[in-house]
């Protein structure tokens, strides 16, 4: 197989695309796709200060690498867990990453230094072992991105998530139908609230093993093993449904994903957005729904009644 642009052995073939290219040519279709996204989306342009949240995976250190490469001021933010092992491993990939790159600023944020516990004691205090700590994971990473981002003075916060990691949360939104989250799921999603960082997903189009080989082609030295927490969750049954149905008719995950951001530009999931209404949580000051603390803020409430 032949790449289309120079006729050389290609190193990578989409199949949804009908394109194969070389280890030449596939990092500036990556680069300069990475481009046409944000500039589609209006997601930020040259003078704004991103904040690139990092894991040490492939995703998010292609994506601080792309963008770095584009020009743009991207700083990362590394959240060090304290997952016994992974932690150690992600966090000394982002830190050689960094330290690679002059000019490339990272800020880490150790959960346990800053607030007392790792995410594993925390799951474990609030339920008690009976469940994955994914939902307080979450949790925890959105109020410390949003925290730095806001903070920092960041205009923006992106991440790497791929087509296949959207693609999969609306699949199971769209079975549960959570009209809500799939109202509110999008490339972009504004600040339109004081306090909440305005959030972007610069490779939304690009499927994961596109990520992968960007990674690989450009030797990016990422953690190759997944969360130890993540195994038997419900995204990644999700993404092997996906994927058979990829493999049966490439393109599938792409034309499911573009069909629905149709259908939100053409306001079908409008007034289906649940319009909450947020103030400020008394302790830290970020925006929450609930009355006095947010939901952050009673996490380590329950850790000082103990």
């Amino acid at each position: 197989m032949k790449c289309r642009k120079c006729g050389r052995p290609a190193v990578f073939n989409m199949r949804q695309h009908k394109l194969a290219l070389c280890e030449v040519h596939y990092p500036e279709w990556f680069v300069a796709q990475t481009q046409r996204a944000i500039e589609k989306y209006h997601m930020f342009g040259p003078d704004d200060r991103v904040l690139v949240a990092v894991s040490g995976g492939k995703d998010s250190l292609a994506l601080w690498d792309v963008l770095l490469q584009l020009g743009y001021q991207a700083d990362g933010l590394y959240i060090d867990l304290g997952i016994d092992g992974y932690s150690v491993a992600s966090r000394e990939k982002v830190e050689q990453f960094a330290a690679q790159r002059p000019g490339a600023r990272l800020t880490v944020v150790d959960l346990r230094a800053e607030y007392g516990e790792t995410l594993p004691q925390v799951a474990q205090r609030v339920h008690r072992g009976r469940d994955k700590p994914c939902s307080v994971c979450g949790l925890i990473k959105r109020h410390v991105m949003n925290r730095v981002t806001r903070d920092g003075g960041y205009d923006v916060l992106a991440t790497g998530h791929n087509l296949d990691d959207e693609v999969a949360v609306l699949f199971g939104n769209v079975l549960h139908w959570q009209t809500g989250y799939i109202a509110r799921q999008a490339p972009v999603l504004p600040a339109n609230r004081a306090g909440l960082a305005r959030k972007v997903k610069p490779f939304c189009h690009f499927y994961e093993r596109e990520t992968a080989a960007y990674a690989l082609i450009t030797s990016i030295d990422y953690i190759y093993d997944e969360c130890p927490h993540a195994v038997g969750a419900t995204s990644l049954r999700h993404k092997g449904i996906l994927n058979q149905m990829e493999e049966e008719a490439p393109g599938t995950k792409l034309q499911f994903y573009l069909g629905f951001l149709r259908a939100r530009e053409e306001g079908f999931f409008r007034e289906r957005a649940e319009e909450v209404e947020l103030r400020p949580c008394s302790n830290c000051g970020q925006p929450t729904s609930a009355p006095g603390l947010c939901a952050f803020c009673r996490l380590w409430e329950r850790a000082a009644d103990r």
